[in-house]
């Protein structure tokens, strides 16, 4: 979704499947914990408006963006979950650990996806600066957390 919309947000809701019994795991970040709770609630809220039941919502909370990839692969292992989100927020500091963690995580994200073979969706923000995140977390921006519970609720109709 390009940066030139203001919303980052909007997504096509048409054709979406019936999730009314399907699992949802998410992985949130304790990291950049004001950013990462608000991505939650998106998620949470975004998955209940279509459909999705409250119990069938599991949340794992780790430390950091980096512990990401195992908790999603903990939920992707489980026969009774159908998607798994992943929600952290990574901001550039003074040294290339940004670069490193994002990559990571990226890559870890996508391994855990193909191992699976089911929906683990990268609901990971990369900004410059804590006013950006907080922007594409439920500000200006939208919320991220909103796209990334769409964006598995789409996934599981190629499965």
């Amino acid at each position: 979704m390009s940066s030139s919309h203001k919303n980052l947000s909007q997504f096509n809701t048409k054709a979406l499947p019936e999730v009314t019994n399907k699992k949802f795991g998410i992985v949130v970040s304790e990291w950049n914990e004001e950013v990462t709770n608000s991505l939650m609630s998106g998620a949470i809220k975004t998955l209940l408006e279509y459909g999705a039941q409250k119990e069938h919502i599991l949340i794992v909370n780790v430390p950091g963006s980096f512990e990401l990839t195992l908790g999603a692969q903990k939920l992707a292992q489980r026969q009774d979950i159908d998607a798994v989100i992943c929600l952290g927020c990574v901001i550039q500091g003074e040294t290339r650990h940004f670069d490193f963690i994002c990559n990571a995580v990226a890559l870890g994200i996508t391994e855990v996806n193909l191992k699976y073979d089911k929906p683990v969706i990268f609901g990971v923000l990369t900004t410059q600066t804590q006013k950006q995140a907080m922007d594409r977390a439920g500000g200006k921006h939208g919320n991220k957390g909103d796209e990334a519970a769409i964006t598995a609720i789409k996934m599981l109709n190629i499965i």
